[in-house]
């Protein structure tokens, strides 16, 4: 696959895993509602953490030539999905809303924040 493909791919998934983390965060807790949007939303950030580990890190220092620091926010995503719906059935609310929390500012916002940096694709776009 390249890497623009992946690159695609990933962006058309958290895009939408951003918009459905907002809205979950600001509904009610607990509703039908932020339930089902919780769901697609936990499968969107799996599928694009994993997206991503495809993809070589472009900018900054690498490991086997292919993992940054930015992979970092895919091994947390990929953690924390799992536990955090585990912490839910198990009636862990609190677990569960301090691992969604940490998700969302962790892996959408700062990792996100990331993607505006030079030598990054949507820095390009977005800044010429």
């Amino acid at each position: 696959m390249s890497y623009e493909f992946l690159m695609f791919t990933h962006l058309f998934t958290v895009l939408p895993a951003f918009i459905l983390g907002t809205i979950s965060l600001i509904l009610k807790k607990g509703t039908q509602l932020h339930k089902v949007l919780g769901r697609m939303y936990m499968l969107l950030m799996l599928f694009t953490a994993l997206v991503t580990l495809f993809m070589p890190a472009a900018v900054g220092p690498t490991v086997l030539s292919h993992f940054g620091w930015i992979h970092l926010f895919s091994f947390l995503t990929l953690y924390t999905v799992p536990t955090a719906y585990i912490a839910i059935k198990k009636g862990n609310i609190k677990s569960h809303k301090r691992k969604m929390i940490l998700l969302y500012f962790g892996a959408i916002i700062i990792a996100g924040a990331f993607t505006f940096m030079p030598g990054r694709y949507l820095h390009s776009v977005f800044f010429g």
